[in-house]
């Protein structure tokens, strides 16, 4: 989501060292908290029924429900904010003044959203083609890498 990736890019373009500095800090736990939760919303998603799922997303508080769920499930997510750091880093992107700070974090929030506009647009294009079967499928195939890189954060936080 585009707003979680700018707060994360904000930090660490702004170079937060208090806050960056905590997340860091508590990568283990982060990791372990993370991982498992990837593994059950791997899970989840793989043995999710479509159409049950169509019903259920009706029910739910609607755009700011949605917004805050997508938000706290961003948030959550200990890689987001290392991996903007690592990048920033690599890229001499560091030291910046406040307004190349901001405009750094602006640019974050354009392309994350960008690509969102750009996924929900080619959904919205192909809904009608895509069958309760095939989307059974597609459920499958997504839980496993995500639980994959679910694994994967487990395993990275546990070698420590």
């Amino acid at each position: 989501m585009a707003t979680a990736d700018a707060t994360y890019g904000g930090i660490a373009a702004f170079g937060l060292s208090a806050i960056s500095e905590v997340l860091v800090g508590g990568q283990r736990a982060l990791g372990l908290v993370g991982g498992l939760f990837l593994v059950w919303l791997a899970w989840r998603t793989s043995r999710s029924d479509p159409g049950a799922a169509a019903v259920e997303g009706r029910r739910r508080g609607g755009l700011a429900g949605a917004y805050l769920s997508i938000l706290g499930l961003t948030l959550a997510n200990p890689l987001t904010i290392l991996s903007f750091a690592a990048l920033f880093a690599g890229f001499g992107l560091g030291n910046r003044t406040p307004v190349e700070a901001g405009l750094l974090t602006l640019g974050v929030f354009a392309g994350s959203g960008s690509w969102w506009i750009f996924l929900t647009t080619a959904v919205a294009a192909l809904r009608s083609r895509i069958t309760p079967g095939l989307l059974g499928a597609i459920n499958v195939g997504s839980g496993v890498p995500i639980g994959a890189f679910g694994m994967v954060a487990i395993a990275l936080a546990i070698r420590g």
